[in-house]
Parts: structure tokens; C-alpha cells; sequence
């Protein structure tokens, strides 16, 4: 069998035993599912393959006490046109991926608009914002592309008595949609309000129990650090922390510094501390863990470092995310059915990412801006992968 760097190269007979299980069962499975949903409504159909994927995944993560860590360039070029779909006139709205963002309060109102924008750019069909009353207005301002729901309150527009009601309500609401998903994004815009987070915590608990794949930046990565049994043990989040972000996590659940040395075992630490979450570290090279592995991006960006393009790079993963999971689903290849889509979604959606960013440097230089990096989304996938 080829070996990608996914792979664990060396394995016990005893490793290889359990792999071999794991691979059967999720095989059986997945021929299972598919056999007895073919019929069913999408929706239904979506929901029963979500908890496949998270059998599968949790299966072949509780098989793997000591992974190898392989720090090795992904074949992201290779990755990007393996997952995302084809433009297909049989398909219908929605089927290319519905992607929400959990973020936008009265002081920030770009940070959401970006990371929707840019999963529209990419190719999702649907983008959802969900912010506060005082947010919704603006966004909506942005773009008519964007479905606003201002739903989510902050705490000086509760009353003390009032916030245990107005969270449930605000729940009650969010539930309705949550299933309707492909990926979440939580963080951008969010602010940092006390009450805000604890709806967020609410919402946050709500996609686990779904099974939706949840990507963390921003404030949603402050929420979490601080409280971290909210994505302990959830093989469908994703954090996505910058330097700093990085940093706090690590001195908050490592008790230690964090560093460039050793870099690889740190992450894969990290992720293990928390229950083998998929962590994409940004930097001059983002490095990309799910606690068994290891991987890196490091094509050439810009060096403009505007605000927002973490925003960006949040939307991103998420619809690459998406179009991962689906290709891991359908794909009748057992090699393909036991790779990890959070992982891909990451490599892609950090590759698209650096090249929009190299394009829109090349014409803008210093004046580059994220609006101008989001111009240059869909013509860098066109480049990697074109439209037939």
C-alpha cells in the first residue's frame, strides 16, 4: 500500500491487528449505511453518516496509544483536488456544503462577514451568520449573499433575572437550525461578554451532540481555553489559534512554554491533552495535528499580515471540511475511508488560503487588504482545480 503522511509507517502485529478491525467495521458500516439510507431524505441521511464518521474516527483513535508523529509537507495541491466536488448540474442547493458562523457583536462586525464571505467564495451554497440584535443590522449591510439571524444577546441588553429564560430561548432557536449544518465556525467577531460566551458554550454543546464539525478561532479559542472540557474528547473540532492564541493554550493545558523547538511533539501533546482534537497551528508554516499525526503547509504566502485573514482561513476550512467529509463517505477505498477529513480540511483550506494571499500581494503589495485576499479565492482554486 502507498503511504501518505497520514500514515503510520511501523506497527506492532498487535497494532496491525486492531487497525485491521477498525477498518472492517467501519467498512461494514459504511456499506450498511449507505445500503439503508440510498432512499432517504438528505437531511436524515446527512445525520446517521455524521455519527459514522465520529464511530469510525473515535474507533481508530482509542486503537492508537502511541502514535508516530510524521513532520512531513502535505500533498495539499494533490488534497485540494481530491475533495472538492465537481460542478455537477444534477446536484441541487445546499449540496455543495451550509456552512455556519457563531460571531459578530456591536464592536466587531467584519471578522463574521469574512469567514461567511469566504466560504461562499470558495464554493458552499449557503453561508449562516448568527450575532447580536446589534450586529445583524450591519452585517446583513455587508452582503445580501449572507443569511443573518440575530439571535444571540449580550449582557448588558439582559436583565439578571431575565438570562437563564432569554439563553434558553436563544438555544431553542439555534436548535432548530443546527442540523441543517455541514461545519460551524465559533469565534469570529464574538467578543468576549460573559453571557455572550455562555450562549455560545450552549451552541457549542449542541453541534457536539449532532455531531457537526466545529471550527474554533478567535474568541471561540479564549472561550475554550478556558474552559476546555467543551471540546475535550470532540474528534469533530478544529482550533485554529495564531501565535498568541497558540501560546495560551499551551502555557493553560501543557503548563508549559510553548516553542519552536520540538514543535511537532508539542502540538501532538497538545492535542492529546485534550482528547485528540485536530489543532492547526498557524505561522510561517502552519502545522496541522489530530494527535496522531503531524503535517505542515508551508507554501508561500504574503507578508502583509492585515487583520481578518484568520478569519478567512476559519471559512475556509470550514467548506473544505465539509467536501472532505463527503469524500470520505462516498469514497468506496478503504485507504480513503480511514483518512481523517478534519485533517484535509485544514491542509486545504491553509494552501488556499496562502495562495490568495501570494496573488493578492502580487497586485496590491503593502496596500493589501483581506477584502482584496478574498477576491483571490476562487480564482486560486480555479488554478489548482478547475471548474469543467
Amino acid at each position: 500500500m502507498k503511504r501518505r503522511f497520514f500514515f503510520f509507517p511501523k506497527h506492532s502485529e498487535k497494532r496491525l491487528s486492531t487497525q485491521t478491525f477498525t477498518k472492517t467495521l467501519s467498512t461494514f458500516i459504511h456499506e450498511m449505511i449507505l445500503t439503508h439510507f440510498s432512499s432517504s431524505s438528505s437531511s436524515l441521511a446527512s445525520a446517521v453518516l455524521r455519527r459514522q464518521l465520529f464511530l469510525i474516527r473515535a474507533l481508530s483513535s482509542s486503537s492508537s496509544s502511541n502514535p508516530t508523529r510524521i513532520m512531513a509537507e502535505a500533498d495539499a495541491v494533490g488534497i485540494v483536488r481530491r475533495i472538492t466536488p465537481s460542478l455537477d448540474p444534477s446536484r441541487y442547493k445546499g449540496q455543495a456544503g451550509k456552512i455556519a458562523v457563531i460571531g459578530g457583536c456591536r464592536e466587531y462586525t467584519g471578522a463574521p462577514y469574512f469567514a461567511a464571505i469566504s466560504a461562499l467564495k470558495i464554493g458552499a451554497d449557503l453561508s449562516h451568520v448568527f450575532c447580536t440584535k446589534d450586529a445583524a443590522t450591519v452585517i446583513k449591510s455587508y452582503s445580501p449573499e449572507l443569511i443573518v439571524h440575530p439571535l444571540l444577546e449580550e449582557s448588558y441588553s439582559v436583565r439578571e433575572e431575565e438570562r437563564e429564560m432569554i439563553q434558553s430561548k436563544i438555544l431553542t432557536e439555534v436548535n432548530k437550525w443546527i442540523e441543517r449544518f455541514d461545519c460551524i465556525v465559533v469565534g469570529p467577531g464574538l467578543g468576549r461578554d460573559a453571557f455572550l460566551l455562555d450562549c455560545v458554550s450552549g451552541i457549542m454543546r449542541l453541534a457536539r451532540q449532532s455531531n457537526i464539525p466545529t471550527v474554533i478561532d478567535a474568541d471561540g479559542l479564549f472561550l475554550v481555553t478556558n474552559n476546555v472540557d467543551l471540546i475535550k474528547g470532540n474528534y469533530n473540532a478544529i482550533l485554529t489559534p495564531n501565535k498568541m492564541e497558540y501560546k495560551r493554550l499551551v502555557e493553560k493545558i501543557l503548563n508549559c512554554e510553548a516553542t519552536d523547538q520540538n514543535a511537532a511533539e508539542q502540538l501532538s501533546l497538545l492535542s492529546q491533552k485534550i482528547g485528540g482534537v485536530t489543532i492547526l497551528r498557524k505561522g510561517k508554516e502552519d502545522l496541522i495535528c489530530d494527535s496522531q499525526t503531524v503535517t505542515k503547509v508551508s507554501s508561500f504566502g504574503s507578508p502583509r499580515r492585515c487583520g481578518g485573514q484568520g478569519d478567512i482561513l476559519s471559512g475556509s476550512v470550514a467548506v473544505f471540511t465539509s467536501w472532505a467529509r463527503h469524500y470520505v463517505l462516498s469514497n468506496q477505498s478503504s485507504s480513503e475511508k480511514s483518512l481523517n477529513p478534519l485533517i484535509l480540511g485544514c491542509v486545504a483550506g491553509s494552501l488556499l488560503v496562502r495562495k490568495a494571499a501570494s496573488l493578492a500581494f502580487k497586485n496590491k503589495k503593502r496596500a493589501t487588504l483581506t477584502t482584496d485576499i478574498i477576491e483571490y479565492l476562487g480564482e486560486s482554486l480555479e488554478e489548482i482545480c478547475p471548474a469543467e
